[in-house]
């Protein structure tokens, strides 16, 4: 996939979160809150995804020396999007899977429209503080990821976009 510069990545963002909500907005309760063979149902995806993007905002808008102190810079360039992904669909071959706190609890579906309102404001927070990031930084800076291990803006970014994709996969292949 062709996502290299901030304007990419913030339609990508908008496009992957809104099409992961158009997908569940209209499941009734049941498909909401199915979960087949012990996968997690739609509502746990979706808070899955929200526990996903929600540290993203305090870390997107720390100042850069805050960034420098805690994590470090990168010794290395970012990895394009496709490599990236590749890198997570090896982590997830070789058994890797959330873990602490982005494990769902069981979501029923009175939170669903809570959630979906939720999501999309997480999605803005995120948007507005890249807005403010400086092109060449999201190559600089670093944080640390669960399953990645340190991963500059940039990628983390690129993870957030395919992360969302993965997830509606998951979802859409338990009804084709």
């Amino acid at each position: 996939m062709q996502i290299q510069n901030k304007l990419q990545i913030i339609s990508a963002l908008n496009e992957n979160v809104d099409a992961f909500n158009n997908y569940i907005a209209p499941l009734n309760k049941e498909e909401f809150e199915v979960s087949p063979n012990g996968k997690w149902s739609a509502g746990q995806n979706l808070d899955h995804l929200i526990r996903a993007i929600k540290p993203l905002q305090l870390a997107y808008g720390l100042p850069k020396f805050a960034l420098r102190i805690l994590f470090g810079k990168t010794n290395r360039p970012s990895k394009t999007y496709d490599e990236l992904v590749a890198k997570y669909k090896a982590k997830l071959a070789a058994g890797g899977r959330a873990s602490g706190p982005f494990i769902p609890p069981f979501i029923g579906y009175e939170k669903k429209d809570e959630l979906l309102k939720k999501y999309a404001e997480q999605k803005q927070k995120l948007i507005s503080k890249i807005e403010k990031q400086n092109e060449k930084d999201l190559d600089v800076y670093v944080l640390p990821h669960p399953l990645l291990g340190k991963v500059t803006l940039r990628e983390l970014l690129y993870f957030t976009i395919h992360h969302n994709e993965h997830h509606l996969g998951l979802l859409k292949s338990r009804t084709a």
